[in-house]
């Protein structure tokens, strides 16, 4: 599904901006306002660490080389000519993919900042680059978001060199990962109110939707009552326990795949009273497809 949207779709857009056979300069620009709105959305709402971060700015240079050329092609034509049924039909149906794609760009858009106070955080990883596959204040950029208690959650990946997350597309190796068993260090000075330690690791796509959570850490933070979990950690790993105080910075475990997870990855959100609250961490309010160093 990844490799259909995110390369087999651009392909199809781009290549009929290029190819097709328009009889007008009215029929090119509403095709190619479609594809620039349908590309735009794939760069902001795309996961793209599966194929590679760095492969959406490749999608950018190929819109626009697609443009130029196409554009070159079409400039000597009339604005528009008198046009039979048969041509109207495709005209109609790049006005609603604009529509579609026009509107899924202002819902990915309204997700990338917050009014609401946020609890600050420092980020809880420190072993290189890791990239936000779900977070944002929308269901465009955060699927978590439409769940109240977690509507801020944050799903957290981490990528090599090339910006990928794993070493193959979908491997069931927990260790090709390469976010597997890295260290997790508490996000803030504060105490330990629940734990779990003993369940198991699963190889993707296995999960266990019984203990969603899987072995976490829950932490009340000196500057707020909001709770939060870290969650998808190794069995063992965990170091802390239930009414321990810890310290920003303090190793609490590792990540791992345990409980309801697609593949390894940390999942990280707070809530006050049954409601999700905003996390900003370092001062930043972290999205989907955002990096961090």
């Amino acid at each position: 599904m990844v490799l259909a949207i995110q390369v087999v779709l651009p392909a199809v857009f781009l290549f009929t901006l290029w190819r097709a056979n328009f009889k007008s300069k009215l029929e090119w620009i509403l095709d190619a306002v479609a594809t620039t709105l349908f590309a735009a959305w794939l760069f902001q709402a795309g996961n793209w660490s599966w194929i590679g971060y760095y492969f959406r700015y490749l999608l950018v240079v190929i819109l626009i080389v697609a443009l130029i050329l196409s554009w070159r092609k079409m400039r000597e034509l009339p604005l528009k000519v008198d046009y039979s049924s048969k041509q109207k039909m495709p005209m109609g149906v790049s006005v609603f993919l604009a529509a579609v794609f026009g509107a899924y760009n202002v819902f990915a858009f309204t997700g990338y900042t917050t009014n609401e106070t946020a609890l600050e955080l420092a980020f809880p990883l420190k072993e290189g680059t890791y990239f936000i596959g779900q977070g944002g204040n929308s269901t465009m950029l955060n699927y978590h978001h439409s769940y109240e208690p977690q509507q801020y959650a944050l799903d957290i990946l981490k990528v090599n060199q090339f910006g990928i997350r794993a070493n193959g597309l979908y491997p069931k190796e927990l260790t090709k990962y390469h976010i597997y068993e890295d260290d997790l260090f508490s996000p803030c000075n504060g105490k330990v109110v629940e734990m779990e330690n003993g369940l198991p690791d699963f190889a993707p796509p296995e999960a266990d939707p019984e203990n969603a959570t899987g072995n976490y850490v829950a932490l009340t933070c000196e500057t707020s009552d909001a709770v939060v979990y870290l969650a998808h950690m190794q069995k063992g790993s965990v170091t802390v326990e239930v009414g321990e105080l810890v310290e920003v910075g303090q190793k609490i475990g590792m990540v791992g795949n345990s409980g309801n997870t697609t593949e390894p990855h940390l999942h990280i959100h707070a809530e006050k009273d049954g409601v999700g609250i905003p996390l900003r961490f370092d001062g930043k309010f972290l999205v989907r497809n955002q990096l961090v160093r």
